[in-house]
């Protein structure tokens, strides 16, 4: 017998791997010293940059998301979706990205489809300066049906000791400013899809009015990088904290980056909640509590920002033409009660 017999190719994976190397060799920076292939991707830190570097990582995937990719046969927005939300997730510590790896593990290699995830990941990494310098793409026959594949992705960034954002900074009276989300982004992806495609039966292509959108197109929405956004925000110490609103909610993660007898006050009121959350509200008949834990809602970056810095950071995100809402305050907590207080109603 041979490999092919247990369903594995090694001529389809050379090709699959061929496509990878022309998209993630368009992503290399300076630092990277080897090629795509290598047992081990080798990066040089820029000694004369960092004074006092401190490395941040981090590890992440787009969840049941790829449900929606797959049946809509367009990938490579879930590939980016990858690379930003793992970007967003050390830049709340302050960290820009390196370097990125990536794994994807197919029932049958498909090098159309590893190479669309492969370009979204790649078109990503170039916009935000970051290297996709090698991962793993393996074949797995009888692990994953026929057409369906799974993606994760490792992220390595840096920052300066000194301007490390672990959120010991954060007190009572900064002030809490929201950077809106494109939609679902990478979470609650379960509970939305048997809402849509279980409860109200619809296809990928069905136009949904109330939403103004094809719901396949709408649901593949891109996750948003905040780090253009935010980059003068954070060479100037102009932040106390970075949230990343992922799987949780506000509830969920805003409270990560608070420290301890901290609490934040939050108008629910202050913002527009998308169309696509109103929708699945009113699908599934889901409490303001079970929203807010299931999806961001409309708000896909939560910043701490001391009074005295507030208007410089409002005057820069309006020269970068970047939407933002006010949406409350740090306050004194108590022991025992909850971390996030939320007054008003969701615009539903």
């Amino acid at each position: 017998m041979k490999y092919a017999d247990a369903g594995v190719s090694i001529a389809v994976a050379d090709e699959a791997k061929q496509r990878i190397r022309h998209h993630a060799s368009r992503t290399f920076t300076s630092g990277v010293l080897s090629g795509i292939g290598n047992f081990g991707a080798l990066f040089a830190l820029d000694h004369k940059k960092w004074k006092e570097p401190v490395l941040v990582s981090s590890a992440d995937g787009v969840g049941t998301k790829l449900k929606v990719a797959m049946a809509m046969h367009v990938h490579s927005t879930v590939g980016g979706d990858l690379v930003n939300h793992c970007i967003n997730d050390i830049l709340v510590q302050g960290a820009e990205p390196l370097f990125f790896l990536d794994y994807l593990a197919m029932g049958k290699l498909e090098p159309a489809v590893v190479e669309q995830l492969v370009e979204g990941m790649s078109r990503s990494c170039r916009k935000a300066g970051c290297a996709l310098i090698g991962g793993e793409t393996a074949e797995m026959p009888g692990f994953y049906p026929p057409g369906e594949y799974d993606l994760a992705g490792f992220i390595v960034g840096i920052v300066e000791r000194k301007k490390l954002l672990t959120g010991k900074n954060v007190q009572a009276g900064d002030t809490l400013i929201a950077l809106p989300s494109s939609g679902l982004h990478t979470n609650g992806y379960s509970l939305a899809r048997k809402l849509i495609f279980e409860v109200a039966k619809l296809k990928p292509d069905t136009y949904v009015a109330e939403v103004g959108n094809k719901i396949g197109a709408e649901l593949l929405k891109p996750h948003l990088c905040y780090a253009p956004a935010l980059k003068t925000v954070l060479a100037k110490g102009w932040v106390s904290a970075l949230a990343h609103i992922t799987g949780g909610g506000i509830p969920g993660n805003l409270p990560r980056v608070l420290p301890s007898g901290i609490k934040a006050e939050i108008d629910l009121a202050s913002w527009p909640v998308p169309a696509i959350f109103k929708y699945l509200a009113k699908l599934g008949s889901i409490d303001t509590d079970e929203l807010l834990q299931s999806f961001n809602m409309g708000v896909g970056m939560i910043l701490v920002v001391p009074p005295k810095f507030v208007k410089f950071v409002e005057a820069d995100l309006k020269k970068r033409r970047e939407k933002f809402f006010l949406i409350g305050r740090v306050d004194r907590g108590e022991s025992g009660k909850p971390r996030v207080s939320f007054s008003a109603s969701l615009n539903l």
